[in-house]
């Protein structure tokens, strides 16, 4: 037997036995390829929704949420599995992400969505809405989508990247990268880490160690090696939520239901 088919063997065997770190269990870094669990017009329609929310507020750039797995089967702590940047554009938005490539989970790339492909294949029908104040919205328009913006992307992707270290990356740790980059105007990788070191709170990784092992040992979008031997800790939305809320005073929260 090939090493790479023994290796999926004996990785298939130990999952039975203990389970591993699911793909949608922290992040979700790509567009899904598993059947839609809602109707493309349900989803559609609730994308619009979202837009009009945005606009009707003429709102320039938010954070925006989605749900790739149901609530239930959600670590402890952790409710929205991706997150990109909503910016406007005419009488709609682009949605600027941070997916894994196809075929390759371990590396991603940067692309922009429609609000429609953005909530196509979500698990639950709802969106985390940050809106950053105005000023910070201006920065952010600047930024997003430019080559300084695609420059704090580090293609080597992990579902639980620790926000504090290089290494690797996931949307939202690409999120806050971005974000603190226009809060304290700079795009240096290492002053980055030390800001968000700092000043940014990170969610625990509630997971069994041995999972974490085999997730890391068998699983290519699953990394450890950014955590440096620490307890995994890794960004989320409602952490960003609240991170935001103390260094942009006046930018506000709030959740789209159906």
């Amino acid at each position: 037997m090939k090493a790479s088919r023994w290796r999926k063997a004996l990785a298939a065997l130990l999952f039975c036995v203990a389970g591993t770190v699911s793909a949608g269990g922290f992040s979700e870094g790509s567009r899904s390829d598993k059947p839609a669990v809602f109707p493309a017009e349900q989803t559609a329609a609730f994308a619009q929704k979202v837009v009009r929310a945005l606009a009707g507020e003429d709102v320039q750039v938010a954070l925006l949420a989605r749900m790739g797995r149901p609530l239930s089967a959600m670590p402890e702590g952790m409710r929205y599995t991706h997150v990109g940047f909503a910016v406007r554009s005419g009488s709609s938005y682009r949605i600027y992400n941070l997916y894994q490539q196809p075929g390759h989970p371990d590396v991603s790339e940067l692309v922009t969505d429609t609000p429609e492909e953005f909530f196509a294949k979500v698990a639950q029908v709802e969106a985390g809405v940050l809106i950053p104040t105005p000023a910070l919205q201006h920065k952010l328009r600047e930024l997003v989508g430019s080559p300084a913006y695609a420059a704090m992307h580090d293609v080597r992707y992990s579902l639980i990247a620790s926000p504090y270290t290089l290494g690797r990356q996931n949307c939202t740790e690409f999120v806050l990268d971005v974000v603190n980059s226009t809060l304290f105007h700079t795009t240096d990788e290492t002053a980055l880490k030390s800001i968000a070191k700092a000043s940014f709170v990170a969610e625990p990784v509630r997971v069994n160690p041995f999972r974490l092992l085999l997730g890391g040992l068998f699983n290519d979008e699953v990394s450890l090696s950014d955590h440096r031997g620490e307890k995994p800790v890794t960004a989320t939305f409602d952490n960003l939520v609240r991170y935001l809320q103390q260094q942009d005073p006046g930018s506000r929260a709030f959740i789209v239901l159906p």
